[in-house]
């Protein structure tokens, strides 16, 4: 096993490096595009071993990953943000193909307005399409999930897409320590990937993804689809159990941080739990028990996982770096569903949005939300959903927003 300091972009190109990849279609986009120079300069180098081939879109990489995988070849590709998006479509009819490949998504906020700084409005727009997705906190988490993700998706019981998702700019440019695991026990793990006899091959007529007329047919192959990814939380335990023998690191569905005897947990998703498990670990030197529960898994949701990690909490802080319109925190809904109807009393779930455009969390916002869900708690009711942003920076905003009106006044740019 090696050690070295990656960014996490880099980190993505050695798992696919280590899963011995066959095929890579790619497409350029920021922040991700250095995952796929990475890979390119280690195929013309003859480091790797499979073809990557440039497509016009992110829509037609994802569907020529889709086929290759179809075919038996094992593939890796990446995207962000917008393309993300304009691949959606793609998303759902691939994983309808049930064809297994681990595509990395490098979280980037989407427009309008239009922005190259993270949060993870563009990962969890793709969570009903039937791809897994995994969320990694750190460097070393996006090569491990990258190879979990080859181990998980190509489970007899699963054969789905995995989407791996790391932040960008947060974790795709920043350098931090990464064990690398010897390319021979991963070959181990993984196997030579094996289609199941259904792959498509000349002289051997298949058809594959056809279109179907009767809603029962439909319905039938849809459900089938769920419970493909629900098995995969029991292919987890296994598949986690093996990847910890090679290289000692145990990941389990929902991380738990300090939150066994906590009378608040927060509960959050990527590259900020990192900040977050610093705070916990200042609160509990004054005195407070706080703790962390982070989901790896965002699907198959990790329901009895949660529930077991939340029991007997007082409140829970969900903080979300994402705002479904209309609604609020796509986390605080998934927790909040999680633990309705469980066995005792409830928790004050208590929700905070933050994060969005890649604005950053401060420590003394942290504590903030702490405090304030400790007052829930007291007041035996939850509070409103809750947008972090200071009174300086509406200020800020407030005075731009004056600036604009001058210059329309005057007849210059709007």
């Amino acid at each position: 096993m090696s050690r070295a300091l990656m960014t996490g972009n880099v980190a993505a190109a050695w798992g696919a490096r280590l899963a011995n990849v066959d095929y890579i279609p790619a497409f350029p986009i920021t922040p991700q595009t250095e995952i796929i120079e990475t890979l390119a300069s280690w195929v013309d180098e003859g480091l790797v071993d499979a073809k990557l081939t440039m497509l016009e879109s992110e829509h037609s990489m994802v569907t020529a990953a889709g086929a290759a995988a179809a075919t038996g070849a094992r593939v890796f590709t990446a995207t962000s943000s917008q393309g993300l998006l304009y691949a959606l479509e793609m998303l759902y009819a691939v994983a309808g193909w049930r064809v297994p490949f681990v595509m990395v998504n490098v979280s980037r906020g989407v427009a309008s307005p239009i922005t190259l700084e993270p949060d993870h409005e563009d990962i969890l727009a793709a969570r009903d399409s039937g791809f897994l997705q995994l969320h990694a906190a750190t460097c070393q988490e996006v090569v491990d999930f990258v190879l979990l993700g080859y181990a998980l998706g190509e489970d007899p019981r699963v054969r789905l897409p995995v989407l791996v998702n790391e932040d960008g700019f947060q974790l795709s440019f920043t350098r931090e320590p990464v064990a690398l695991p010897a390319a021979s026990d991963i070959a181990e793990l993984l196997g030579t990937f094996d289609p199941m006899g259904s792959a498509l091959r000349g002289g051997n007529p298949t058809s594959q993804g056809i279109a179907v007329l009767d809603p029962s047919a439909y319905s039938y192959f849809r459900y089938e689809i769920h419970l493909a990814s629900r098995a995969a939380l029991a292919a987890w335990d296994e598949v986690a159990v093996s990847f910890a023998e090679i290289t000692g690191r145990r990941y389990e569905p929902v991380e738990v941080y300090r939150a066994d005897d906590a009378e608040v947990a927060i509960v959050a998703i990527g590259s900020f739990s990192t900040k977050l498990k610093e705070a916990v670990d200042r609160l509990r030197d004054a005195g407070q028990r706080v703790g962390l529960v982070r989901p790896l898994l965002l699907r198959p949701f990790p329901d009895a996982q949660l529930r077991e990690a939340l029991a007997g909490k007082k409140g829970v802080l969900v903080f979300d770096q994402n705002l479904s319109m209309g609604k609020g925190g796509v986390l605080h809904t998934e927790v909040c569903s999680a633990l309705y109807g469980a066995r005792g009393a409830p928790p004050i779930v208590a929700s905070f949005i933050g994060g969005l455009g890649g604005r950053d969390l401060p420590s003394e916002e942290i504590y903030a939300m702490v405090d304030e869900t400790l007052a829930a708690v007291q007041r035996g009711e939850a509070p409103p959903p809750r947008l972090l942003f200071t009174h300086r920076e509406l200020t800020q905003q407030r005075r731009l927003q004056v600036i604009a009106g001058v210059e329309r006044a005057k007849g210059g740019a709007p």
